[in-house]
C-alpha cells in the first residue's frame, strides 16, 4: 500500500484523460454558508460521505440510488455533503454528483483527488461548493503550485477543504489561503487509521479557521474525543454507508454534541 498516494494521483490523471470531467451543463450550487453553519451549529456538525467503494475496504455498499442515500444523510442532520467523483477505486461519478446536486439543499462537497484544474472547472459546473486538496498530493508533486490551485479555485466560487496528516503538513496548510482545513486520522500510503492524528496535530491549537477531522469516525464516543482536541466538524463515510439505518446513526453521531 505505500504507493498508494501515488496510484490514488495517477488514477485522477487517467480519469482526466478519459474525459470523465468534460461536464457540458452547469448546475447551480447551494445558497448555505457551510463555513457560518458550522459556527453556529450547536450539535456536530457533519460532512457526510456518498461512496460505495474505497481503497482500504474495497466495496462499501451495493451500488444503489445515491440520491436516496444522500437524502437520508440530510434527514439526519448531516451539515453537508461530500460525493465521490473519482471513478476507479471509489465507484464515484460527477452523474452521481449532479443527481445529488438537484435534489438537496444543503452545501456538497466534490471529493477527488485533484492534480488539475479541470477538476476545478468540473465542481464549478456540478454546482459544488467545495472542492477537496491534499497538502501531500502537492507536496510530493503529483500537482504543483497550491497557492495557485486554491486561487484559481476561488475565482470559480469555490471553497477550498485542504486536508493534511502529519503536523507539518498541517502546518503549511495553515499558511495557505484554504478556507477550511482538514485532518485525515487515515495515512494515504498505508491506508491505517489513528484518530490520535487529530489529537497530536491540534495539540496547542493555534488556527481559527474550522478544521475538519476526517477518516475513521464512527461513534458518538469518537466524535466527542475529536471535538476535545479541537475539531469544528467531522467528515463520516464508511461507516455511514455501512449502515442499515443511515437516517438513524447520522442523527446519532449528530446529537453526539
Amino acid at each position: 500500500m505505500k504507493d498508494m498516494l501515488e496510484k490514488l494521483a495517477k488514477n485522477s490523471q487517467k480519469a482526466i484523460n478519459e474525459k470523465v470531467y468534460e461536464i457540458s451543463y452547469k448546475n447551480s450550487k447551494s445558497k448555505v454558508n457551510i463555513i457560518e453553519q458550522i459556527k453556529n451549529n450547536k450539535h456536530a456538525s457533519l460532512i457526510t460521505e456518498v461512496k460505495f467503494s474505497s481503497p482500504s475496504l474495497g466495496d462499501i455498499r451495493e451500488i444503489s440510488n445515491p440520491v436516496l442515500i444522500a437524502k437520508q444523510m440530510v434527514e439526519g442532520g448531516a451539515t453537508g455533503l461530500s460525493v465521490l467523483t473519482q471513478p476507479y477505486l471509489f465507484n464515484g461519478s460527477p452523474e452521481y454528483f449532479t443527481k445529488i446536486r438537484k435534489q438537496v439543499q444543503v452545501p456538497l462537497l466534490m471529493k477527488d483527488i485533484v492534480v488539475d484544474k479541470v477538476q476545478i472547472d468540473a465542481a464549478e459546473k456540478l454546482g459544488a461548493d467545495m472542492i477537496l486538496l491534499i497538502q501531500a498530493i502537492f507536496d510530493k508533486n503529483f500537482a504543483s503550485d497550491i497557492d495557485e490551485f486554491i486561487a484559481y479555485a476561488h475565482k470559480k466560487n469555490l471553497l477550498v477543504l485542504l486536508e493534511s496528516h502529519t503536523k507539518k503538513e498541517f502546518t503549511d496548510s495553515a499558511k495557505t489561503l484554504a478556507d477550511i482545513l482538514g485532518i485525515n486520522n487515515r495515512n494515504l500510503d498505508t491506508l491505517e487509521i489513528d484518530l490520535g492524528t487529530t489529537e497530536t496535530i491540534l495539540k496547542d491549537r493555534d488556527e481559527k479557521r474550522i478544521i475538519i477531522s476526517e477518516s475513521g469516525i464512527e461513534s458518538s464516543k469518537d466524535i466527542q474525543f475529536l471535538r476535545k482536541c479541537g475539531a469544528d466538524a467531522f467528515l463520516v463515510g464508511s461507516s455511514i454507508m455501512k449502515s442499515k439505518d443511515i437516517k438513524g446513526l447520522v442523527s446519532e453521531l449528530v446529537l453526539a454534541i
